[in-house]
């Protein structure tokens, strides 16, 4: 997430200072690259990964900063959310062994912070989207307490002047309000990094853009959230959404998101993409800087852009243009930031030997993408990349192809020259390409995902479904073993223990009626659908009262009763609720007591579940069998 000494709010008189060093800063990188100071002559990649901490019952753990402090390596660092840390792998220069020894590091760190959060009862998992992640997570405990994320919160929502939105349609829907930045938090990836020279920035910047849709496509692996099965790469409309500055308005405006694929292919220089990045996102962060970047130019001296840098790290492009100074002397590459994390390291090397090799292999024809390619055509084939995964059928140079025969057709050939001509090793080139043609026969971590948890899904609720999920993706990626060699799970896996508050055994998918509707009608389709507990909505949304069996057969009763009777007739408005977060003995006890048959559950006024004499029962007897 960037740099961490922030300014928690932005005074007229501060955000001039800072406005005043990022100018310098653009100004400082165009004399560098007018008077050819960028390193030119080398190649490097480098690369993050962030990973999820996992309590011993698959949940989202809350330890990360006591996980950081015990591990002491600065390779570690924080991430938005207490269930996350991020590792940054030392650049190496491309040639030889370099993906060898960039796996040895990766996994090295990541055997080490193992170690480490198992003396804090937590696991490692790789994942792009967290399958437990619930709405319980995405409260304020379960922000990292860093100057850097509340200060990153409120401004985002100082900006856009109201809670986010989300709203994403797959195979299932999720549309609800937040008031914070956690639901990105939800994402987690594989950062792949490529050191580009100068001259060729923007040649090599929209040729990533181009190849953006099939890499995706290839590579998804976060199909799920909220137990909702929605896009093959759900991050994708998950990060753009949850941190959205842009406002809603009567004119049709338009108004660039933070989170962007981007609008043309790029011209000009590096420098040109970050003065569009400035003219189009208002600064929401800024910091204390004591030292001009043209002044220390002027002096011999190699900046470090910080202004610019800070600004550069809010705005979040899935292919990220950045400057950095290694060993003294500066350099620019691209950021790819729409790689999913896991689902196993081998998994994500391969995809990063992949990209590279596309990177450092682009044929000469694609020198100038705006002669060859339309910029909406790599843009649509990549939102359709993160909706339907490899079966997308993608636009490229003209023809049509499907994720799987653009990658084995056209793009594999070209990687693996890449890599040749970058001096990689012959076995390294055979190792990691297999493993991308193996995975355009075989399957992805979505479709992993997905094929499992439906199966799972027939024999249980959607907490054990999604904890034994995340369970088995763990246990596989201790083996070592790509994606591809996965075994199914089976359909009656054991339940896990630990079900233990409302929000893990509460029915969310509810029939509901409001309160004006006709209470023949409503009794009707209970009757029909077999509904025992109905609850009643108002006219905004928010519960109001209950329908019940009860009542459903004293109304069926009534055979001379008025036709016109609603629902706000005959419910019961003097109604009992309890919170996701609310123990499950609490909510028994609270059945018992009152001999209700069910108990709607609600966040403030707004009804998100219902839990059942049914759903105790089952529970009850889930937890005898263990």
């Amino acid at each position: 997430m960037g740099e961490q000494k922030v300014s928690k709010g932005i005074k007229k008189k501060d955000r001039a200072r800072f406005i005043g060093h990022l100018l310098n800063d653009i100004k400082a990188l165009e004399q560098m690259l007018d008077e050819g100071i960028i390193e030119d002559d080398i190649v490097r990649i480098g690369s993050e990964q962030e990973f999820c901490l996992v309590t011993e019952t698959w949940r989202p753990s809350d330890k990360n900063e006591e996980i950081l402090a015990a591990i002491d390596d600065p390779h570690f660092t924080t991430e938005l959310a207490r269930y996350n840390l991020e590792i940054n792998l030392d650049p190496i220069e491309l040639k030889d062994d370099c993906f060898t020894e960039v796996a040895t590091q990766l996994d090295s760190l990541l055997q080490k912070a193992k170690e480490v959060a198992s003396k804090f009862n937590t696991k490692v998992v790789l994942t792009g989207i967290l399958p437990t992640i619930s709405n319980a997570e995405l409260e304020y405990h379960y922000m990292t307490p860093q100057p850097r994320y509340w200060a990153l919160n409120n401004m985002l929502k100082e900006v856009r002047g109201d809670d986010f939105q989300l709203h994403i349609k797959g195979v299932d829907e999720l549309s609800l309000k937040h008031d914070s930045v956690l639901f990105e938090a939800c994402n987690t990836s594989f950062q792949m990094h490529l050191q580009i020279p100068p001259q060729d920035f923007i040649s090599s910047y929209n040729w990533a853009q181009a190849i953006s849709g099939p890499i995706l496509g290839i590579s998804t692996n976060s199909p799920l959230l909220l137990g909702r099965e929605l896009w093959n790469e759900t991050r994708i409309a998950l990060f753009q959404q949850s941190i959205d500055t842009r406002y809603s308005s009567y004119a049709l405006k338009d108004q660039q998101a933070r989170v962007s694929f981007g609008t043309a292919w790029e011209s000009g220089s590096i420098a040109e993409i970050f003065k569009n990045d400035i003219a189009q996102h208002k600064v929401i962060l800024s910091k204390d800087i004591d030292r001009s970047s043209v002044e220390q130019l002027s002096k011999g001296i190699i900046p470090k852009l910080p202004a610019l840098n800070l600004h550069n790290g809010t705005i979040y492009k899935w292919n990220r243009p950045c400057y950095g100074v290694g060993g003294g002397k500066p350099h620019v590459r691209i950021e790819n930031r729409y790689i999913a994390s896991g689902p196993s390291t081998l998994d994500e090397m391969a995809t990063f030997a992949f990209w590279v090799g596309l990177m450092i292999g682009r044929p000469k024809k694609f020198d100038n993408m705006e002669l060859v390619m339309d910029f909406r055509d790599a843009k649509a084939n990549f939102i359709k990349a993160a909706r339907t995964g490899k079966y997308s059928v993608l636009n490229w140079m003209g023809k049509h192809y499907s994720v799987k025969d653009l990658v084995l057709k056209e793009l594999l050939p070209i990687a693996r020259k890449g890599l040749i001509k970058a001096r990689v090793n012959p076995e390294d080139i055979a190792k990691y390409l297999e493993i991308i043609e193996t995975r355009a026969h075989g399957i992805t971590g979505s479709e992993w995902l997905i094929s499992n948890y439906r199966t799972l899904r027939r024999s249980m609720k959607k907490d054990d479904a999604l904890r034994i999920l995340t369970k088995n993706s763990y246990e596989n990626q201790e083996r070592g073993h790509v994606v591809n060699d996965w075994p199914n799970i089976l359909e009656h896996n054991p339940q896990l223990d630990s079900a233990h508050l409302v929000g893990h055994i509460m029915s969310t998918q509810l029939f509901t009626v409001h309160e004006n509707d006709l209470a023949n009608l409503a009794t009707h389709i209970m009757e029909w659908k077999g509904i025992h507990h109905v609850p009643v909505e108002n006219q905004s949304g928010k519960l109001c009262g209950l329908l019940t069996w009860t009542h459903m057969l004293k109304y069926k009763k009534k055979e001379d009763g008025p036709l016109l009777e609603t629902v706000a007739d005959i419910m019961v408005k003097n109604i009992t609720t309890i919170s996701s977060g609310d123990r499950i003995s609490d909510a028994i006890h609270l059945m018992k007591k009152n001999g209700f048959g069910c108990l709607p559950v609600v966040k403030g006024k707004e009804l998100i579940g219902i839990i059942t004499i049914k759903d105790v029962i089952a529970f009850a007897n889930g937890n005898a069998s263990k």
